[in-house]
């Protein structure tokens, strides 16, 4: 009997920062992407020294025409056979317009098949209130969500593109039904509330999402999971990379769901049973782990990294700030199997 022809990767257009050393954007993804079994093709829309965090870095923003000519030259390799594609920080609003090309192009490509392709969109605009790109970016991907599948802002980027100020549960779900009129986006996830709903403890953070039904309501779900009391550069991004890969394995394991445009479950799910809800509690257990090492080594971090400074510098306190950034740099490589199987479990509840 002849052995069956093994199933090739799902294959990932990542799109994303790049850096020579640290784990923000594209290196995150492309290492959390291939370590859980996933083909990826890395487009990378800065190379930077380091990740900005430190306050001091070099490098280059690629161009609009770079974008499109990069992959134009995947496209005429045929290596555009692409199942999934992740954005996340985008330079400028050109550059933003030629990535939704890219995706609209991919998605007129498999409209015979409208399951076989999914766009994971982290609108990166800015947080706390403040805008950290351009003020042309937020129009131009006011352009694009409507041709996403699923979307990862966090709050202030909700706020943006819904037009609802959220200063509390019911005003954020106002916000995520207003996502899915005005877009008909099928997937959201809020990553990070500023407040905390009734109930959850002050030293708990909820993440919030919803997969719409077949006419267009949401169907909320909040995870919630103990606050590490650190900050961290790229959880944004490990987030997003991570949910690629679980929301389709969680897809895959529901009968006939592939194969469903945007892979919206059947109105007889549940909110705390939707694909997107499990694919959430996977990802939010590995992060817990993964920032609670990484929080544990700081302090051997910081001292291997300071012992290099010369004296003056270490009197003068020169290099505190790059000191502290290494330190919170995240620790994937040695945690691998955080990634792969985390021994810790959140549960998703039905809002």
């Amino acid at each position: 009997m002849a052995a069956s022809t093994p199933a090739p990767a799902p294959r990932v257009l990542a799109v994303a920062s790049h850096v020579v050393s640290g784990y923000v954007g594209n290196k995150i993804a492309v290492f959390a992407l291939q370590s859980l079994g996933y083909d990826v093709a890395a487009l990378n829309t800065v190379q930077f020294s380091n990740h900005t965090g430190y306050r001091q870095w070099t490098g280059t923003k690629v161009s609009a025409q770079e974008i499109t000519d990069l992959y134009n030259g995947l496209r005429q390799s045929y290596l555009d056979d692409f199942d999934m594609m992740l954005s996340g920080y985008i330079p400028g609003a050109e550059a933003v317009v030629a990535v939704g090309n890219i995706a609209k192009e991919l998605k007129e490509s498999n409209k015979h098949a409208p399951g076989n392709f999914f766009w994971v969109l982290d609108p990166v605009m800015g947080d706390n209130g403040k805008i950290y790109v351009a003020e042309d970016v937020v129009p131009a991907y006011k352009g694009l969500i409507e041709y996403a599948d699923l979307i990862l802002p966090n709050q202030f980027e909700a706020e943006l593109l819904s037009g609802v100020k959220i200063v509390d549960l019911e005003s954020l779900n106002t916000a995520i039904q207003a996502l899915h009129d005005k877009y008909r986006i099928p997937h959201v996830i809020i990553t990070s509330v500023n407040f905390s709903p009734p109930g959850q403890p002050s030293s708990h953070l909820s993440v919030i999402g919803s997969s719409m039904t077949s006419t267009g309501k949401a169907r909320l779900f909040k995870i919630t999971f103990p606050s590490i009391d650190c900050y961290f550069c790229g959880t944004g991004d490990m987030f997003g990379a991570l949910v690629t890969a679980r929301m389709r394995e969680a897809v895959q394991a529901v009968p006939g769901l592939i194969s469903q445009p945007s892979w919206l479950s059947d109105d007889s799910a549940s909110a705390a049973e939707l694909p997107l809800a499990r694919a959430a509690e996977k990802v939010l257990a590995s992060m817990h782990e993964v920032l609670t090492k990484t929080r544990d080594a700081m302090p051997g971090v910081i001292e291997r990294t300071r012992a290099r400074l010369s004296e003056q510098d270490r009197a003068s306190g020169k290099g505190e700030q790059q000191i502290k950034s290494k330190a919170s740099e995240l620790q994937l490589v040695q945690n691998l199997e955080c990634l792969r199987s985390p021994g810790v479990e959140f549960k998703a509840q039905q809002i």
